[in-house]
């Protein structure tokens, strides 16, 4: 799969359902099954015109310890107007691209443009390595920045990033303090920074949870800024970002400024509402997955015919 596609091509292909009119509103809801031992089964299908398409994704937060990935799975694509299979992706692989390409169509919108910016990167594992990779593909970096909780992971992702072309180093969480843009790709079910540290001018990308009680963000940047999601259904099911503080009644469900789909088909403006941090709140959908499944498999010259 590495290299059939880049994280911008994969943005496009985002992007390109988003204006063809998938509604992310009508897309069905992830099923999720506790499995024992303390793993969690994720069942995401979607399905368009031409295409259908099932991840099944496994979650084992035991894994990294025995030295296997955290997320493991497969993704069956199939033709649409017959249901036969067409490939079987790595799912894993799949979502290390998907997540990091819909963060990076987000930023097209909201990041501040013309000039290289600092980047504060919270996270040393596939998500972070992928969305440093899909943020170069989509605005210019000056700087830097990676926190984690494992100082030579950090170090390993701070050389890393220095091949591509930025200055880089590790730092703390105080690092939020004049950044341009933060990223967070963690498994934290606590918010990783203060909010109140962030300038109004900031893009604030959280992708790490799609759990109801767990957050990388706080109250008090959730509260302050313009808030932009996939969908509005799926955020109000599973983004702790949001829940969290609307069950402490800081917010309300009204909150949200925006959706992707407002963004990419124009109808909210390039560079989100002034004067506050731009935040956007990642759940994972599985529209998301088809499409990028799709692109990868027409980026491969794979025939319907075979």
């Amino acid at each position: 799969m590495a290299g059939l596609l880049t994280p911008a091509a994969a943005a496009d292909a985002l992007a390109g359902a988003l204006r063809g009119g998938l509604d992310p509103e009508g897309c069905p809801q992830r099923t999720a099954l506790s499995v024992p031992g303390g793993g969690e089964l994720l069942l995401m299908p979607a399905a368009s015109a031409s295409y259908a398409g099932v991840k099944i994704a496994g979650v084992a937060p035991g894994n990294p310890v025995r030295g296997l990935p955290r997320i493991t799975g497969s993704y069956l694509l199939l033709d649409g107007p017959t249901l036969r299979p067409l490939a079987l992706l790595d799912g894993a692989a799949l979502t290390t691209l998907r997540t990091p390409a819909v963060s990076a169509l987000a930023l097209r919108h909201l990041a501040p443009a013309g000039r290289p910016l600092r980047l504060v990167l919270f996270g040393s594992g596939p998500q972070a390595y992928g969305h440093l990779r899909a943020t170069l593909a989509v605005r210019e970096l000056a700087e830097v920045v990676v926190v984690a909780r494992r100082p030579e992971r950090a170090r390993e992702l701070a050389a890393y990033a220095r091949t591509l072309g930025p200055a880089a180093r590790t730092g703390t969480a105080q690092d939020v303090a004049g950044a341009d843009l933060v990223i967070c790709c963690t498994t934290a079910r606590e918010p990783l920074f203060d909010g109140r540290l962030v300038d109004p001018g900031a893009t604030v990308v959280a992708v790490g949870s799609h759990e109801p009680a767990a957050r990388e963000t706080d109250t008090a940047l959730v509260r302050c800024a313009a808030v932009y999601v996939e969908s509005r259904a799926a955020a109000l099911r599973e983004a702790g970002d949001l829940l969290v503080p609307e069950a402490e009644g800081a917010i309300g469900p009204g909150h949200i400024t925006g959706t992707l789909a407002d963004l990419v088909t124009g109808r909210m403006p390039v560079g989100g509402a002034p004067g506050c941090p731009q935040l956007f709140k990642s759940v994972g959908m599985a529209w998301e997955d088809l499409a990028v499944a799709v692109a990868l498999f027409e980026a491969a010259g794979a025939s319907r015919e075979t």
